[in-house]
């Protein structure tokens, strides 16, 4: 059932958008109430009045929200009528005007029976209209997806339900709904969605990937976080960013996995990524941590060599273990390069 390009005769037709119609229910009467007012606009299917009547009213948005009414439609009435409403926003401008009423829209469908796929649809548009949801949205997403995936249903399978109702899974989408997953410490199913974007026809991009290993970093899973780098590299031919790497290294660093670090550094060089200033330092760091000299003066080594110099605290420091461990050749080797630096 393709709903996305059907009936838009409120949006299109000059008859719904009569004067005294508009002037009807652009304004909200003191005796009557904001949900009064937007049920009115929904029959009348003056849809793109909605916006403004939930910018003039003072009643707050959520409680009750101002949709409810649609709960007394049947579930593919409620469909139509919210696919409606999402189409009529596409041409209003600024593309933020209806901000709110896409809040509204998503809040009350994820607390309705049965949200999904509606709710990923309505989360679509919201994005591409340059708005963010909510911050409570990354609950109510993660409660609803989890809820349907305990149907023992696939990613892709809910991914693509939304083609019945005239929408497709994109990054965006998707992307909201990993971070919302790991929001709430579902980094597993966070995991699976990424894996399954693919199946669905939609390709895991850098936000995807970053959420991800930026949640593994967070608690320290520099394993899967390693895995997962590799993975977006070799695999998926990304670049990931520096930010990325630096979390990364970080993680491993606090765990004093430090040749992991060194290892990983080497990896993403060996693969052609600049690897930054800022990693490299947190490494050399790390390598004095865990008294590893010989394997700090490598490192810094290797910085130099893309034209990096360590602050000087760090490089005295390395020049200082060396000569402590004997390693004197290592130690001139340094103080040359770095005299060739003019550091």
């Amino acid at each position: 059932m393709l709903i996305a390009s059907k009936k838009l005769i409120g949006f299109i037709c000059p008859f719904y958008y009569s004067f005294p119609q508009f002037l009807s229910i652009h304004s909200i009467s003191p005796s009557q109430t904001l949900e009064d007012s937007i049920r009115a606009a929904v029959e009348a299917k003056t849809y793109q009045q909605i916006p403004d009547l939930l910018g003039a009213s003072k009643e707050s948005f959520q409680n009750p929200n101002p949709f409810s009414f649609l709960s007394t439609f049947s579930q593919n009435i409620r469909i139509q009528i919210i696919d409606e409403i999402l189409q009529s926003f596409m041409s209003l401008r600024p593309r933020s005007r209806p901000k709110v009423a896409y809040s509204c829209l998503i809040s009350y469908t994820l607390q309705s029976p049965n949200p999904l796929p509606l709710a990923l649809a309505i989360l679509q548009r919201t994005l591409r209209s340059g708005c963010l949801p909510v911050p409570q949205t990354h609950l109510l997403l993660s409660t609803a997806w989890l809820d349907r995936r305990h149907q023992s249903e696939s990613v892709r399978t809910i991914l693509l339900e939304m083609q019945s109702i005239g929408y497709h899974p994109d990054c965006g989408t998707c992307n909201y709904l990993i971070s919302s997953l790991c929001a709430v410490d579902q980094l597993t199913e966070a995991v699976k969605v990424l894996k399954g974007m693919g199946r669905a026809g939609c390709v895991p991009d850098l936000e995807s990937y970053g959420a991800v290993i930026g949640a593994m970093c967070a608690i320290r899973k520099t394993t899967d976080a390693a895995e997962m780098m590799k993975e977006m590299v070799m695999k998926a031919g990304l670049t990931p960013r520096q930010e990325i790497v630096v979390k990364v290294v970080a993680a491993m660093r606090a765990k004093k996995e430090i040749w992991r670090a060194v290892e990983m550094i080497e990896f993403l060089e060996k693969e052609g990524f600049h690897v930054g200033f800022k990693s490299y330092e947190l490494v050399v760091e790390g390598c004095l941590e865990c008294g590893e000299c010989v394997l700090a003066g490598k490192v810094v080594m290797g910085m130099t060599g893309k034209g990096f110099i360590p602050y000087i605290k760090v490089r005295q420091k390395v020049l200082e273990e060396l000569a402590c461990v004997g390693e004197w050749k290592l130690a001139c080797a340094l103080r040359h390069r770095f005299s060739e630096l003019k550091s």
